[in-house]
């Protein structure tokens, strides 16, 4: 009797420590929530960012969506403002839009199985300034919108004037051959065209912006000039560097655009077409799809360097054309005590 009850109690106490490890065995393979990795902000404009994270875990469940969230407040969650991506794990880009100018955000990545929410480690980042000063006038009366990005103000339109800021005219020259032969001052309508004047501006040769040229002259209203090549390329860098500046500059409307898929979001609603140019031989070209400004910056005789941006980019690029080719101008202000 005692030898059954020996055997039965081992039994009993098998059985318990089986029954003990089962449940722990099923209490470790239940789902956890997702692990995630918030990415660093990065193209960062006036209204948009773009950040996204990395699913290193799905906790055991499937990961059914994920995206960012963001907020004014610490720690935001995706009850205010998210975006929302397929489900998966690794790698995911998000882009966050209509966010507000110079506004200081917190972010996190989240992701979402059937065990709940797991986010990130918190982010931040501060949206870019665009402030609107109000309008500036050249010597004719024409307005033009200015912006401030950066340190600097910009004229958001191509300038019109046909005469320097002193009143005196600048010549008209229409006629291809006269335009080819010209080594001083003159400008023209995009196709001979008066029409465009609205739209597209004025196109100058070099010599209307060249001091030396235009006899000390100024094209652009009193306390404002012609912007260097040094001018564009502190634009250019505040804006994230010459891949991305193209972009921005149409999206804050310093460059008005109408062209589909110029790589930024035209959230701030100016459209408008790129002024295209005037070959040195008379010829127009690139009108709604590639725009060319001026610097005052010579790099050689007979050479000058402008910027253009494309309309199926968001890029902004610098290079070097014949001074006798007509480009779109535009103004940056003086700065306090000189330009």
């Amino acid at each position: 009797m005692k030898y059954e009850l020996k055997i039965a109690g081992l039994f009993l106490s098998f059985l318990s420590i089986n029954l003990f490890n089962s449940c722990k065995k099923d209490k470790s393979a239940l789902p956890g929530l997702p692990t995630v990795k918030t990415l660093t902000v990065t193209e960062i404009s006036y209204t948009s960012a773009t950040s996204g994270g990395n699913i290193t875990s799905d906790g055991g469940s499937p990961v059914v969506s994920r995206g960012i969230c963001w907020d004014t407040l610490f720690e935001p969650t995706v009850n205010k403002c998210r975006t929302i991506e397929e489900g998966g794990s690794g790698l995911f880009k998000s882009n966050m839009n209509h966010l507000t100018q110079n506004t200081f955000y917190f972010i996190r990545g989240y992701a979402v199985n059937s065990v709940g929410i797991g986010y990130g480690k918190q982010e931040n980042f501060t949206t870019l300034s665009g402030k609107q000063p109000g309008k500036v006038s050249d010597i004719e009366g024409n307005n033009y919108d200015t912006i401030v990005i950066g340190t600097q103000t910009w004229m958001k339109e191509n300038l019109k004037t046909t005469r320097f800021n002193n009143g005196l005219p600048i010549p008209f020259v229409p006629d291809n051959q006269e335009w080819y032969n010209l080594m001083t001052p003159g400008y023209c309508w995009y196709d001979n065209d008066l029409n465009n004047n609205t739209t597209l501006g004025a196109l100058y040769n070099w010599y209307t912006l060249d001091s030396a040229s235009n006899g000390y002259r100024n094209i652009c209203p009193i306390g404002w000039h012609v912007p260097s090549d040094e001018d564009w390329i502190i634009l250019s860098t505040y804006l994230g560097g010459d891949t991305v500046a193209g972009g921005k500059l149409k999206e804050a409307g310093i460059i008005h655009w109408q062209k589909p898929n110029f790589g930024a979001n035209n959230e701030t609603g100016f459209t408008g077409f790129p002024g295209g140019c005037r070959d040195f031989d008379g010829s127009y070209h690139a009108s709604g799809s590639y725009g060319f400004w001026w610097s005052s910056t010579e790099f050689v005789i007979g050479g000058a360097l402008c910027w253009y941006l494309s309309y199926d980019n968001g890029g902004s690029y610098s290079y070097g054309r014949f001074e006798q080719d007509g480009f779109s101008v535009r103004c940056i202000k003086d700065k306090p005590g000189g330009r």
